[in-house]
């Protein structure tokens, strides 16, 4: 079967077709267009955990869906970062945003350079790091959504989760940083 067009990467490609979508919707006049928006974003969410279950259910893993996946997780939460901070230019906005981006940079960096090492495994991701993820797109789609429900302040809400995590993101990147030291800074002993 070709790896570009099994259900494992063709969720992913639908994750890739929703930010654009989220973008333009975000934009719209009208109540409505900010918890749309939200919804978009959190059903190509959902698509990053569903698509690595259906890869591994009927093992459908590819070098191309391990490639892709990553790809569209970073352009969906950097895309959504930028209308964040666009619609919300605190200094704290900015500052998280810039922390999680920077983040992404790094690891990915760290990642390939360890990849060439063929030292890979020793970066792979970690608890923390999925306790993040769960954090940033629940804090991303509820600052997208940007309306109170019934009272509650849901924006705040995304907030507090986005920021928390910010924190997980400089402890996971911390995480891979120590794991990769040694080859950094040129030894061969790996702890």
């Amino acid at each position: 079967m070709n790896p570009h067009l099994n259900a494992a990467t063709l969720l992913t490609w639908f994750r890739i077709a929703a930010i654009p979508l989220v973008v333009v919707v975000f934009y719209l006049p009208g109540r409505w267009s900010h918890p749309a928006a939200a919804l978009i974003f959190g059903l190509a969410a959902l698509t990053d955990w569903l698509d690595g279950y259906v890869a591994r259910k009927w093992n459908l893993m590819s070098d191309f869906g391990a490639f892709l996946d990553p790809v569209a997780d970073k352009l969906m939460v950097t895309t959504v970062l930028v209308i964040i901070v666009q619609y919300d230019p605190r200094l704290i906005i900015a500052l998280t945003a810039a922390i999680i981006i920077g983040r992404e940079l790094t690891v990915s960096a760290l990642r390939e350079w360890m990849a060439e090492l063929g030292r890979r495994h020793h970066v792979a991701v970690s608890g923390v790091g999925k306790l993040k993820t769960i954090f940033q797109m629940v804090g991303l789609g509820f600052m997208l959504w940007s309306h109170d429900v019934m009272g509650i302040p849901i924006y705040e809400i995304g907030t507090a989760a986005l920021i928390l995590a910010a924190g997980l993101t400089l402890w996971s990147m911390a995480v891979y940083i120590r794991a990769a030291w040694p080859h950094l800074v040129g030894s061969e002993e790996v702890s």
